[in-house]
Parts: C-alpha cells; structure tokens; sequence
C-alpha cells in the first residue's frame, strides 16, 4: 500500500514480481476530472495528463505503453468535495461498467472495448437535427 502519488513504485514491483509486461499485461483504473461524473475512457497509451498517479506509473515503468480505463469523476461545480447520494449512484454505475469493459478487455481484446464503452452517454448526446 502507499500512496497513489506513488502508485507507480507498487506498479513496479507487481510487474516484475509475476514477470509481467506492462504493454500486454497492465490494466490502470483511475478517476480523471477531465472527464464529466459517469464517463468511461479507454485508452491504449498516453501521457499522465497531470495526473500525478500515472505520471508516477508512467516514470516507474519508463513508458506510456499500457491500457488505461479513465472514470470521469468531474463535479459540476468543479470543487472536489464528497458525492452526494445521486452522485453515488451514478459511481456505483460507472463501477459496473468498467468491471464489464476489463471482462471485455480480457476476452474480446482493449479495440472492442473501446468501440463499446468510449462513447458519450445518451444523455450527452447531441441532438439529432430533423
């Protein structure tokens, strides 16, 4: 256990305790405020975007090469403080659905996954012009 500003030493030794490659064999799940509360994001490599868990995985390891699952976790007001209880569901649910896309990841592979879950939620969507 250690902090997640330090994330990136835990990563390490995990990799190379089980003799794993971070390309073929890492799944990091992490909250993103860059993302509105609720979103899914998967993404195959890239930097840390200032977040400072990934930017301590990203320089344990050395490279941006490994799948990252982003849960948008951005309030409206922009001032992080606890969730409220329609906010709580709406993490239970963002929960649920990173657990189903790993499953996806894992059986299907990280490009099925993302055509599935990078997507807006409907109620994001635009409007459809008629």
């Amino acid at each position: 256990m250690t902090f997640m500003n330090l994330s990136g030493v835990s990563v390490r030794e995990l990799l190379a305790e089980y003799q794993l490659r971070p390309e073929a064999d890492l799944i990091v799940i992490y909250d993103e405020l860059d993302l509105p509360l609720g979103t899914i994001r998967i993404r195959q490599r890239g930097s840390s975007a200032g977040h400072n868990g990934m930017e301590s995985i990203i320089g344990a390891l050395g490279t941006q090469e490994f799948l990252r699952i982003r849960l948008g976790i951005a309030p409206e007001t922009r001032i992080l403080k606890p969730f409220t209880k329609r906010q709580l569901k709406v993490v239970d649910e963002v929960l649920d659905l990173a657990a189903q896309a790993v499953e996806v990841i894992l059986i299907e592979g990280p490009a099925a996954a993302m055509n599935r879950f990078n997507r807006k939620k409907e109620d994001d969507a635009e409007p459809e012009l008629t």
